[in-house]
């Protein structure tokens, strides 16, 4: 699991994300007909699992993070 070491999606990041898989879900559930239901769910997913595990390979891809420069002791 060396890949996931590093994460790059960060709290609002993740928070966003959690709310547009609940809406694709939903949206899958009651309102799409099967051949986009099916796409919905699966963007869903892959935006929960980016959510959960803090790591979006897209952002990997390109080197952008939305995680907070990490401050150092002396910072004010």
């Amino acid at each position: 699991m060396a890949l996931f070491r590093t994460a790059n999606v960060g709290t609002s990041d993740r928070v966003i994300r959690i709310v547009l898989a609940a809406i694709a879900a939903i949206a899958a559930y009651a309102y799409l007909a099967a051949p986009w239901s099916y796409l919905a769910y699966a963007v869903a997913l892959i935006l929960l699992v980016t959510a959960v595990v803090r790591f979006c390979p897209a952002y990997a891809l390109f080197g952008a993070s939305t995680c907070g420069s990490p401050r150092s002791p002396h910072a004010r």
